[in-house]
């Protein structure tokens, strides 16, 4: 969508990734629920028996989305860092004395690292296995990291930075076979590609409902039956003991509302998100020498383009395309505060100065050939204009060896004299 912005002729958005609207058909299926239909779901009167209800319809929709067998299996919780939280330290605290291993990979989201480093701290020992250069895990790499203590693996499901796919139905089967409890992280993946349970054996997933046009502060842990989790969180034991407290009624439709949307419009969405993609990637691999792609490239979200180019800085380049109207990320949105290199990109074993680079563009409903072709026509100046200033561009570090090496002549002419 373009439209009028201070300092820009337009405005276009392409941080999805970051935050997505939500739908206006989700707003229209939570309103009631903040007013009219206000009941405490745990209540046993008529006020509360309405919200019950639609609590529940919500977790059928969320259920169906992922082909879970019973809608019973979905935890909601306050989004996906929460619910990879219940499910990881759930599991990891229940099998415990079963062994005290865990893998995961180099690339997880930087909440499921977190989980990890906090495991180490209490004694587990955690296994990271390094991706390939275009951020894909190797299988048999994640085999032999396995041991007869291993008792869980989390690996996402799509790289939220770089849109690699992960071949989860594959390590599904491994570890079904070892009896091993495998977690997905699905969050970036949610709603935009198919994610099937019963294909991928996943004994637990973290989804989030922003990802999807939903609202905020909404997500949910699929648990398969029978896999032994400990609650990590003691309260009045709702959401089957794992996530005690007052439900956010309005959050849970509007998260239902959303997952039956994407359900519905997935596939067409994805095509049309997957044709702009490559378009943008070929319009700036073509006209912008020295840039790169980061990521798979064919096995990746529909959406997600992650470029990397020479000689630049991503920060500026973040600046610089705001300053012309548009919206996007120069790292992952959750740890964009930091000034390191994406931690995702050196694992990839991207050169330190490439990763601090790169730049990503996640793309959404409101994007359109129009703004492709505006993106595509405005950076290749910007990535100009900002190599000519830089010290490491070609040209600057020639001159620079240049000036140095006339400076040694001078220095070895006087020492002689």
């Amino acid at each position: 969508m373009l439209f009028q912005a201070s300092g820009a002729k337009k405005r276009v958005y392409m941080d999805y990734a970051a935050a997505s609207p939500v739908d206006e058909r989700v707003v229209a299926a939570m309103m009631p629920y903040f007013s009219d239909k206000f009941g405490n779901p745990s209540s046993l009167h008529n006020a509360g028996r309405e919200p019950k209800k639609a609590i529940e319809d919500a977790r059928a929709k969320v259920a169906a989305l992922f082909n879970a067998k019973r809608k019973e299996e979905i935890v909601f919780t306050s989004g996906g860092t929460e619910a990879s939280n219940i499910g990881i330290k759930g599991v990891a605290m229940r099998l415990r004395p079963e062994g005290n291993h865990i893998v995961t990979s180099a690339i997880e989201h930087i909440s499921v690292l977190n989980i990890m480093k906090s495991l180490e701290k209490g004694g587990f020992e955690v296994s990271y296995i390094p991706p390939t250069n275009d951020g894909f895990v190797d299988v048999s790499k994640l085999q032999q990291a396995l041991r007869k203590d291993t008792i869980l693996v989390s690996i996402m499901h799509a790289n939220n930075e770089i849109g690699t796919l992960q071949p989860i139905d594959e390590i599904g089967a491994l570890l079904e076979e070892r009896d091993i409890t495998f977690h997905v992280d699905a969050v970036a993946s949610a709603g935009k590609v198919p994610t099937d349970v019963q294909r991928s054996k996943a004994d637990l997933m973290s989804v989030s409902s922003n990802d999807m046009y939903g609202p905020k502060g909404a997500g949910a842990l699929y648990v398969r039956d029978g896999t032994r989790i400990e609650a990590i969180y003691q309260g009045g034991g709702q959401e089957r003991g794992l996530r005690s407290g007052s439900e956010n009624v309005p959050a849970i439709v509007g998260f239902g509302a959303a997952a039956e949307i994407a359900r519905n419009e997935m596939d067409s969405e994805g095509r049309r998100l997957a044709a702009l993609r490559d378009r943008l990637v070929k319009g700036i691999t073509e006209k912008i020498e020295d840039s790169f792609l980061n990521g798979h490239p064919t096995r990746r979200l529909p959406n997600n383009a992650n470029f990397r180019f020479r000689y630049v800085e991503g920060e500026s380049m973040l600046l610089n395309l705001d300053m012309m109207g548009v919206s996007v990320s120069s790292s992952s949105p959750c740890t964009s505060k930091s000034l390191l290199p994406s931690h995702v990109l050196l694992a990839c074993e991207i050169p330190t100065e490439e990763a601090q680079s790169a730049v990503q563009f996640t793309l959404g409903r409101s994007n359109n050939e129009e703004e492709i072709d505006y993106v595509v026509g405005i950076l290749p100046g910007i990535i100009k204009k900002l190599r000519a200033m830089s010290p490491f561009s070609p040209e600057n570090l020639a001159e620079m060896r240049s000036t140095a090496g006339h400076r040694e002549e001078e220095d070895h002419h006087h020492i002689e004299e």
